[in-house]
């Protein structure tokens, strides 16, 4: 699970990244958005407030926060923001979600969430699972014990 989640985070940190980068360094050019469109309105007015700017530069910072394991949390709390914006501007603006890359973010956020979530258990009354310790309250999960939550190594 560990590897998965490092690869997956480093696939969508780069994702952020290259498209970061990309409104500061055009070097994939983007196809214009019909003229009149509800989508260019949307975009063009994000752009002339310099509103977009700033979404760039967190794309960028959370991408980079993304690659790196210990802050990896901050960085999906700011880039789950950023995709789930970007969902729902494909879903009501261009019809639905079908671009591939915005569905991998999607799911990507949502594995990387549970990844997290299951590493912050904190202790046994909190599990998941339901699982409870007949010992004093927290034993189960103590920073002296090697084991977390239901037995998983911490």
């Amino acid at each position: 699970m560990k590897l998965a989640a490092n690869i997956v985070a480093v696939l969508l940190g780069a994702i952020f990244i290259v498209f970061g980068l990309n409104f500061f360094f055009p070097f994939i050019t983007i196809p214009p958005l019909p003229e009149g469109s509800p989508a260019a309105a949307f975009i063009g007015a994000m752009y002339s407030t310099g509103y977009l700017k700033l979404v760039k530069v967190l794309e960028i910072v959370g991408g980079l926060l993304l690659v790196l394991p210990r802050l990896r949390t901050l960085g999906l709390v700011i880039i789950g923001a950023i995709v789930f914006n970007l969902a729902c501007v494909h879903q009501f603006m261009f019809g639905g979600l079908k671009d591939p890359v915005v569905i991998f973010a999607v799911l990507a956020c949502l594995f990387l969430t549970y990844v997290a979530w299951k590493k912050c258990c904190g202790c046994c009354s909190a599990c998941p699972c339901g699982c409870q310790s007949d010992s004093s309250a927290g034993s189960c999960c103590s920073t002296e014990s090697s084991s977390g939550c239901c037995g998983e190594k911490k």
